[in-house]
């Protein structure tokens, strides 16, 4: 496909030469703009920023067996509630695809408790994320992502459920949660799972093991933020392949 104008001196271009200068312009505004581009993807490469595939596909957010042991990199935690925010480490696993996870662990009693797991190299506007999760023990038996997070006290969260056999997409803010979409669903313990969150302007479509569960709206949508990887009080929680597709504003879910 040919690169498109993005002169406007370009378009005032008139007859055979016109178009030929019209075309000859627009090559070298298209040649500085991916100068540019590889540029500044090499600069977030060698400032520690998450780099996104070119071509639009789901990037991995990398976990290190040499991190095992320790808490995963680039990932900061956090809580939403009262009590500690658990604790965090990279595992080993044999039921996860490379053999390895991102475990929460807590004894926290506290209720109505959110320990989160948040990505710190990217923020988004519009998203796509995949990530499989296994909750493999706890009193709420949930796991889920955070997206849209702004702070820790102010985020959308899509929760799968083992213990309501449900999928929720809550918003935590102002000390409150709202329910603004659910579904039911085949969530079970001790089992991954593949959910899938793609959040586009103002609408929300979550996926569970590849069947999708619910589009929803929420109007007032809180705009740009981070992702994180969310649980619910004392459970064990593991996560694994994640990855991530930033989604223009035009995109079309299918």
């Amino acid at each position: 496909m040919g690169s498109p104008c993005i002169s406007a001196g370009c378009g005032e271009a008139r007859g055979r030469l016109g178009r030929v200068a019209a075309c000859n312009c627009c090559r070298a505004m298209w040649n500085l703009r991916s100068s540019l581009c590889v540029i500044v993807v090499a600069g977030l490469m060698a400032c520690g920023h998450a780099v996104i595939a070119a071509d639009g596909s789901l990037t991995p957010v990398e976990i290190k067996p040499s991190d095992v042991g320790m808490p995963p990199a680039d990932f900061e935690p956090a809580l939403w509630g009262e009590g500690e925010p658990g604790r965090w480490t990279v595992v080993r696993d044999q039921t996860a695809n490379d053999g390895i996870a991102i475990e929460h662990v807590s004894t926290d009693p506290h209720e109505d408790r959110f320990p989160l797991a948040i990505y710190q190299l990217l923020r988004l506007e519009n998203s796509e994320i995949d990530v499989r999760f296994k909750i493999v023990s706890g009193t709420m038996q949930s796991a889920g992502v955070a997206v849209c997070l702004r702070n820790p006290g102010s985020f959308y969260a899509i929760i799968a459920s083992a213990l309501e056999h449900r999928v929720d997409l809550i918003l935590f803010h102002n000390d409150k949660i709202e329910r603004i979409g659910s579904a039911e669903a085949e969530v079970t313990a001790d089992r991954w799972h593949d959910l899938k969150v793609v959040v586009n302007d103002d609408h929300f479509i979550a996926s569970l093991d590849q069947k999708k569960l619910f589009t929803t709206f929420d109007r007032t949508r809180m705009k740009d933020g981070r992702f994180a990887l969310l649980t619910q009080e004392d459970n064990v929680t593991r996560f694994e392949r994640i990855r991530i597709r930033p989604l223009p504003n035009s995109y079309n879910p299918q």
